[in-house]
């Protein structure tokens, strides 16, 4: 009886997400684009997360749909977006065997796409939120976007970046020097040819894939608006900023932020055992934080 009474509370309880759940889709120019909603009783008057995911990731990924259950579950709204990459109506992972024609930058312009799809759902208060490079797009989107509808501002484990690492990274896993492969991309683009698609080429997490020059670009040259610490000073929102002591993806992200934490421009919690993902039990303290933070 305790086992049957057990599991008709864990069916209804999974039956109350489906009900809230609803996945949205809009237009930017010609691609549709895609975002799960979770409504908590009390939306659009409450507060709404709006959650960018990391590389070639997804809404769908493991710590997107563990982040919008747990804020479900405390009564938080939140919208999981997924950016579109160049693809029409997007869903899971990027393949790497599809033509990258896609723009780092491209997210700025789609989180305010989704930012304006929930003012025009009657949402008055919009927590920005990023994992990862989702992390910076989103830090970059806040520190140029001073919109009043947004309250707050989330980071985890944001996306930090330099040339020089991003040089010795390349090279040691590619066996190729990444200055060779940009040089060429960016010859390209002066010359008027943005879309050639490059072949056989190593790019992100994609080994020997076909890459646009501009995506090339986009993503490897030296801009230090993709190292989020750059960005946070410009932020004018209150900013909470998550970092993991045992992430290997974005090392050292406590040491970099501790000066601004320490002078009080944002808020640094350090999840200790956590990695790049937060597994377990490390996501349930991390939004039992963002929920105070909200």
């Amino acid at each position: 009886m305790v086992r049957i009474l057990s599991l008709f509370i864990l069916v209804s309880f999974f039956s109350a997400y489906e009900v809230y759940a609803e996945e949205v889709k809009l237009q930017r120019d010609d691609l549709t684009l895609n975002a799960n909603l979770e409504k908590a009783g009390d939306w659009p008057a409450a507060p709404t997360v709006l959650i960018t995911h990391g590389t070639l990731s997804h809404n769908k990924s493991e710590i997107m749909v563990a982040l919008q259950e747990l804020f479900l579950q405390q009564g938080v709204s939140s919208l999981a977006i997924n950016l579109g990459l160049g693809l029409n109506d997007r869903h899971g992972p990027y393949d790497c065997n599809t033509l990258h024609n896609h723009k780092h930058e491209d997210a700025i312009d789609e989180i305010g796409i989704w930012l304006g799809w929930l003012e025009k759902q009657g949402v008055k208060q919009v927590v920005l939120m990023g994992h990862s490079r989702g992390g910076n797009q989103t830090a970059w989107f806040a520190a140029e976007h001073d919109d009043p509808v947004i309250r707050k501002v989330i980071l985890v484990a944001p996306q930090t970046w330099n040339m020089e690492y991003e040089a010795q990274s390349y090279e040691n896993n590619y066996g190729k020097p990444l200055p060779e492969v940009l040089g060429n991309a960016e010859s390209l683009v002066a010359a008027g040819k943005p879309a050639t698609a490059i072949e056989h080429t190593d790019f992100i997490y994609c080994k020997d894939t076909t890459v646009s020059a501009e995506a090339v670009v986009s993503y490897y040259a030296a801009d230090p608006r993709k190292d989020t610490p750059y960005l946070l000073p410009k932020i004018k929102k209150p900013l909470l900023v998550f970092a993991g002591s045992e992430d290997q993806t974005v090392k050292g992200l406590n040491e970099k932020l501790a000066p601004l934490a320490e002078a009080g421009d944002i808020e640094l919690v350090v999840i200790d055992g956590a990695d790049h993902f937060f597994r377990d039990l490390y996501l349930e303290d991390l939004v039992d934080s963002a929920v105070e933070f909200i």
